[in-house]
């Protein structure tokens, strides 16, 4: 068995971890997806786009990818409020359904609070199983940014990545 195909094998056993992870009143908006190679590439090629205007962070991160033997691409429908009323997003679940901040750079909330959590306990999951099978991992918000301007994972009003590798030292330590 290759070393790709071993990572690829636990990205998918991220992808259970990440489904199976529990959800604000067991509403699943949780939405993912193992990025194409093809898909990998025009993430790592939009990051260096960005990085023109926002810095060499990007660039830094875009190289990250380029490592990576899998990509992990993990969302959620944020916009969808769970029914609470808590007001942690600032409103009401019925204002939040009618509000849009146009001007936003890379995600137009606002989100419902639950579901920002929902997103942030699927991640753990799925990052957990990976250290289990110690492959070695990185939640990069950048990626997210670039696969929401590319329209991967279409559905998601805010995306995160997890690029994945299996090598003798961390492409994602000493950035």
């Amino acid at each position: 068995m290759s070393l790709e195909k071993a990572v690829n094998d636990v990205a998918s056993l991220m992808l259970i971890s990440a489904k199976t992870a529990p959800k604000t009143r067991g509403k699943d908006d949780v939405l993912f997806k193992i990025a194409s190679e093809k898909e990998k590439e025009e993430i790592a090629k939009k990051m260096r786009e960005l990085a023109e205007e926002r810095g060499k962070n990007w660039e830094r991160d875009a190289n990250s990818i380029d490592a990576a033997q899998s990509l992990i691409i993990l969302g959620v429908r944020g916009r969808k409020p769970v029914g609470l009323d808590c007001g942690a997003c600032g409103m009401t679940c019925e204002e939040l359904k009618k509000t849009l901040f146009e001007d936003a750079r890379d995600f137009k909330g606002p989100f419902c609070a639950f579901k920002i959590l929902d997103l942030g306990i699927a991640l753990g999951s799925a990052v957990k199983t990976a250290q289990i099978h110690n492959v070695d991992n990185r939640i990069i918000y950048k990626v997210g940014a670039a696969a929401k301007q590319l329209k991967i994972l279409e559905e998601a009003d805010i995306i995160i990545g997890i690029p994945l590798a299996a090598t003798g030292k961390s492409p994602f330590f000493d950035r």
